[in-house]
């Protein structure tokens, strides 16, 4: 059977002939990163809702939400962040710092332990599809357990590092008691990030309305005059770090972009060459001035 661009994954919805696999039924969604090989990897297939589980008791970096968040976007799916153990932690100033830059996300916190927040998030995701992704460690299994009942997917965090074995070496359905179902992933360092520019785009909303107001419609937010977006910077309107991820997503994007399509490579190569030439000429004109 031909399941086209990507391999069957959790999620799919099949057709079988008796007990022949005939047919894989089109996807609504499908969540897919970097591989190691540099080629595209499916992750799961037909999700309304990522779940994006990052741990409190280290520390919460914005750049890696937002890259999995983008990539929630990208599949067609609706990011969700999920901050555990809060039972360990007061979560007010990560929350706080979420709010400022991974702007338009919903942000929820949960104790496995003491049971906090279960109930809000198995409402939010009754009758919906979701995954969960995150790094080992982040509280993924004890999660799966707290809004399933169960105890079989527990692991242990290392106190040093609070870093985790991994609990879940496969990806898993389960199903949720106020109905749908979740889908657990292995733990990953981190999301290779694979879409392209438009996308990010759509991630940074808040940038894209600031960037009607400038100058130049092709304005590329860097040293062009009448650039609204690095007005809002340096107001402080826009905070600094957000631009700084919007841009490194940016350049993640469009290196990938370079990456597949060998045109884009060359026409890369030769502004490299280019730009190479004129700096070694303007040096060598500096030191001969000199």
């Amino acid at each position: 059977m031909d399941t086209g661009a990507h391999d069957l994954t959790v999620g799919d919805h099949i057709r079988f002939d008796g007990e022949a696999l005939v047919e894989l039924l089109p996807r609504t969604s499908l969540l897919t990163r970097l591989g190691h090989d540099g080629n595209e990897q499916a992750i799961a297939a037909n999700v309304d809702v990522v779940v994006v589980v990052v741990g409190l008791d280290r520390p919460v970096k914005p750049g890696r939400l937002l890259r999995a968040t983008a990539q929630a976007w990208d599949a067609g799916s609706t990011p969700l962040i999920v901050l555990t153990k809060a039972d360990l932690v007061d979560p007010a100033e990560a929350i706080a710092d979420l709010a400022d830059q991974v702007v338009g996300v919903d942000v929820m916190t949960v104790s496995s332990v003491t049971g906090d927040g279960i109930d809000e998030l198995l409402h939010r995701l009754a009758g919906c599809t979701a995954v969960m992704i995150g790094e080992s460690g982040a509280g993924k299994s004890s999660l799966v357990n707290a809004l399933t009942e169960g105890d079989e997917l527990v692991g242990e965090v290392r106190q040093g590092d609070a870093k985790g074995r991994h609990t879940t070496t496969w990806r898993q359905l389960v199903d949720l008691p106020d109905g749908g179902a979740l889908i657990d992933t292995p733990g990953v360092r981190s999301l290779g990030l694979w879409t392209d520019p438009e996308t990010i785009e759509a991630s940074f909303t808040d940038i894209a309305e600031l960037a009607e107001q400038c100058r130049f419609r092709d304005c590329s937010h860097d040293a062009e005059p009448g650039c609204a977006v690095r007005a809002a910077v340096e107001d402080g309107t826009l905070p600094e770090a957000r631009f700084e991820q919007y841009h490194s997503l940016h350049r993640e994007a469009a290196a990938l972009e370079r990456r597949s399509d060998p045109a884009a490579q060359k026409r890369f190569g030769r502004q490299f060459a280019k730009l190479a030439k004129e700096a070694n000429e303007a040096r060598r004109s500096k030191g001969d001035s000199g």
